[in-house]
């Protein structure tokens, strides 16, 4: 591993915004990379509750050293309204989790997510082509992974969450681009998924209550969930003792690194 450089007045600062904080891997991931390819940069957690996010990046949009930001849980969606502008991929999908500083001094959102999660199950080898998957979660994760899966072929999305208008919308946005294969699930849904999803923050904190009854996990289906740590959730843990197959959060991340090379110009 390299050894990081010094932080001092020529150092660039990247924050990731998130409450909770102590999940996050990006630091541990990213810095490495900027210090191997010489960049002197430091990427930092920043804890932010939801209410203060409009008046904390009004600050932190005015720290001259500052390049980006990197939006976790619960902010994707209230960042992609704070953004100057949107890439197509952010648009449709009406969340970030990347925003950087353009040369003109303007603050432009795009999302990773939904791309990172197809490389990272290809990688581990599962395919999503043609398979009908149930997905727990409608916010600004969930909102690009069902886009992204949808896009590399999926059969069908069927969505949960306990805030009905806000599935409801985001079917609706889904319908707009994928026409008949996004629904708000039903329970026959999940008895015929080859992919379950955990889009949602729980199994973030030992005490939360699973995001799908594991007893009726399909047989054969692949069990996969966003969270980055525990590296291994409680959802996982009883998939896996159902005998399926589990993919784990940190890979997203993972297939991520490129994406955000490119978006930051590292």
């Amino acid at each position: 591993m390299p050894d990081l450089p010094a932080i001092d007045g020529q150092t660039r600062l990247y924050a990731v915004l998130g409450d909770p904080v102590r999940q996050v891997r990006a630091p541990g991931l990213l810095n490495p990379l900027l210090a191997e390819a010489r960049r002197r940069a430091v990427v930092v957690p920043v804890h932010v509750r939801a209410a203060e996010l409009p008046g904390v990046f009004r600050l932190l949009r005015d720290i001259v050293n500052l390049d980006g930001l990197f939006v976790t849980v619960p902010h994707k969606t209230a960042m992609a309204g704070l953004a100057d502008r949107l890439s197509p991929a952010a648009s449709r999908i009406g969340a970030v989790n990347v925003v950087r500083r353009d040369a003109d001094g303007r603050w432009t959102g795009d999302n990773f997510d939904g791309v990172g999660f197809v490389r990272g199950l290809a990688k581990a080898g599962h395919t999503v082509v043609d398979v009908a998957v149930w997905m727990a979660g409608a916010g600004g994760a969930g909102c690009a992974v069902a886009a992204a899966v949808l896009d590399a072929g999926a059969r069908t999305v069927a969505i949960h969450d306990v805030d009905a208008t806000r599935t409801a919308e985001l079917v609706a946005r889904l319908h707009r681009h994928f026409p008949g294969r996004a629904r708000v699930a039903e329970p026959a849904d999940l008895a015929v998924a080859g992919l379950v999803v955990n889009a949602t923050p729980l199994g973030l904190r030992p005490e939360d209550p699973l995001p799908v009854d594991p007893h009726l996990l399909p047989a054969g289906a692949a069990v996969a969930d966003i969270i980055m740590e525990p590296h291994t959730t409680a959802l996982l843990r009883a998939a896996a003792d159902r005998g399926l197959a589990v993919h784990h959060g940190i890979h997203m991340l993972e297939c991520q690194v490129e994406c955000y090379r490119g978006f930051f110009d590292w």
